[in-house]
This record gives structure tokens, sequence and C-alpha cells, in this order.
């Protein structure tokens, strides 16, 4: 989408997407920009097949501009794909601020040819608790997630740097392991760093998850041939 090596900046945030979809059909519906760069991004939790080569209308904030689709990818989720963006000429990012910031700070970037665990779009069950025991577990799905943490979506997220544990299974074996809340998003969904998960769980995990993710690929493009 971008050249090779360009800096990006590892932030989730919640944005408004319309346009027509592969149908010929209007839509517009909240969805997530992440993997952010000044020249695009990658839209995620879309629920309307795209066609590549088509424009869409963006907006973070108060701020919108215009976007070529570059690819498209089905994901695990019933009817959801996944689209990396360019942005049109002459046309500014909305997350122009957020870039710029994230630039500047060595730990909000990578280069995006150089990310060691690479994100899913699956639904992976996950049970959130606390410290407290009092406090009710969230018995949940992460429907985006890697070997370093997770995104949640849910109504009502946690605020930001609250600890959690999380609770999942990878097969038979159940791994638990902390967590901190590093995004949240009100009314959409909370991202969760997994704070204490050994490295060889990590690369576990993500072997799992590549498994899960080239599954759930392979049925969706059957299932859109049939």
């Amino acid at each position: 989408m971008e050249p090779k090596g360009q800096p990006r900046v590892a932030a989730e945030l919640p944005v408004r997407v319309w346009g027509m979809d592969a149908d010929g059909k209007p839509f517009f519906q909240n969805a997530t920009a992440s993997n952010l760069s000044s020249e695009g991004a990658l839209l995620s939790r879309i629920q309307h097949p795209l066609k590549m080569g088509e424009i869409l209308g963006v907006q973070y904030g108060e701020k919108k501009a215009r976007f070529e689709i570059k690819w498209v990818k089905a994901v695990a989720l019933p009817k959801g794909f996944d689209a990396g963006v360019r942005i049109m000429p002459n046309q500014s990012v909305p997350w122009d601020e957020v870039t710029r910031k994230g630039q500047e700070n060595p730990e909000l970037t990578r280069r995006s040819d150089k990310r060691r665990f690479l994100r899913h779009r699956v639904q992976f069950p996950i049970v959130i608790s606390f410290d407290d025991p009092r406090r009710a577990h969230m018995q949940c799905y992460a429907t985006d997630i890697g070997g370093r943490g997770c995104y949640v979506e849910t109504l009502v997220p946690l605020s930001v740097s609250t600890e959690v544990i999380i609770t999942f299974w990878i097969d038979s074996d159940k791994i638990v392991t902390k967590g901190r809340v590093k995004t949240s998003d009100p009314a959409v969904g909370m991202g969760i760093e997994f704070i204490a998960l050994e490295e060889q769980i990590q690369k576990r995990l993500q072997e799992y998850l590549d498994k899960m993710d080239k599954g759930f690929a392979k049925a969706a493009t059957h299932g859109n041939q049939s």
C-alpha cells in the first residue's frame, strides 16, 4: 500500500466509513483504522463486501478524507472484511496528528515489514477477570488478536491502564496471563496488551492463530464461490 519500510503507528482508532460496496449498494458504518501512516491505513470490522479500486470516505473525529481501496481480505467474522486504503491526491489523512505524534515516539512506531506478531481477525474466546474477586468476570470474544495483545468489542470498555487477567485456551491447554488496557473506545471496544505472556507462549499462540485464520479464509472463499 505504501513504499516498503514506511513508518507506521500502532494505534487503533474508531472511524466512520461510507461508500459503495462490491454490489453497488451504498453503506455507512463504524469501523476501526489501524496500522496508520501518513498515506493510508488498515480498515477492519467492515461488514460489507468491498472491491479494489473503489473510493471510500473515512471520518475520524471532525476530519474526513477520501481513500482508494488497494486490497480486500475476507476475515473470520460473518461477512467481515479488512481493507488496505490509500489517501487520494490533494487530501490529508484524518489522523495526521496521531501519526505525527506516533512517529516522534519510537515506542509507538514500527516498520511494516518488521512486525513480529501479525494480528488476526478471528473470533477467539477469552475470559477477562480481575485481581478483585468481587468483580464479575467477562466472557467474551477477542475479534483482533496476536501474540502481543487483542481487541475486544464491547459497548462499555474498561478505562485505559486498567490491569486485567486474561484466560484463553490453545487446544486443550489453559493459558492465564496479565493484560493492560491500552486503548478504550466508548461504545466500540478496547485494545488489551499482554504484559506477562512468555515468548514461547506468544509464538505458540501466533502459530495457532495463523492456522485458524487460514482455515476461515479458505472457508470464506469457498462460501463466496458457492
